[in-house]
């Protein structure tokens, strides 16, 4: 079973293009969340994250930071094995 991925967005942001992009050339079924009009969802992502940015990108719970970190860890040959990795049985869900 591949990782769970989730990624925050805003319609109008670059970089979260970018990241989508990396993500769907590597065939890995993530969900889009939109923060553009979501006060408390950014509030949240900055909380969770330690970031104000988007695209802030998580897998299995865990954030790995924006495009700029993902195309980091693909770079380095690491991102492939973190999307591998099976999501515990417990996972809670991430805020929508």
């Amino acid at each position: 079973m591949p990782a769970d991925v989730a990624i925050y967005t805003t319609p109008w942001c670059p970089y979260c293009q970018r990241a989508k992009a990396l993500l769907s050339r590597k065939n890995v079924p993530f969900a889009e969340i939109d923060v553009d009009t979501r006060p408390d969802l950014r509030r949240w992502l900055s909380e969770a994250s330690g970031q104000r940015t988007v695209p802030q990108v998580f897998i299995n719970n865990r954030p790995v930071g924006g495009f700029t970190d993902l195309s980091s860890l693909d770079q380095r040959g690491e991102l492939d094995a973190l999307l591998r990795e099976a999501p515990a049985p417990d996972l809670p869900p991430l805020p929508r």
